[in-house]
């Protein structure tokens, strides 16, 4: 394997680092900290998984912040495929994600197709595509 194919443990774990901050400041709704994730020119497409595509990181951050402001949820990340290229990173990770709102709650299983750019701040999520291959739907009382 070529060093473009195997990433160096400090950029594994930065990137690894930076998923697990986005997990945890989208499930406890800091939209400050979980901005900061992302360049301001990102690209955010969900249509895979039924959403929108969004471009820039404002615009993608308070889309997300009116869709789930006023749910609970749980994402998890795990199995990362990483390639770094220089400054350049594709990643892959196996997501499940659990939305609680009001008159539903959602189960989700796929993938996070991502890519991560080194910048001064350290490495961010330029580029992400949300698939799912399962959803499962389960109605709230009322």
């Amino acid at each position: 394997m070529t060093q473009a194919q195997t990433p160096g443990f400090a950029d594994w774990l930065a990137i690894c680092n930076l998923k697990a901050a986005y997990c945890r400041l989208l499930d406890t709704k800091d939209w400050e900290g979980w901005s900061q994730l992302f360049t301001e020119d990102c690209v955010v497409d969900t249509r895979p998984s039924g959403g929108p595509l969004e471009e820039g990181r404002e615009q993608f951050v308070a889309m997300v912040r009116h869709s789930l402001s006023d749910a609970k949820t749980a994402h998890q990340v795990h199995s990362p495929q990483i390639t770094v290229d220089g400054d350049r990173a594709e990643v892959v990770w196996a997501m499940q994600d659990r939305v609680v709102k009001d008159d539903f709650g959602l189960t989700g299983y796929g993938h996070y197709h991502e890519i991560c750019v080194r910048t001064a701040a350290g490495w961010k999520i330029a580029h992400q595509t949300l698939t799912r291959l399962i959803v499962e739907m389960d109605p709230r009382p009322a």
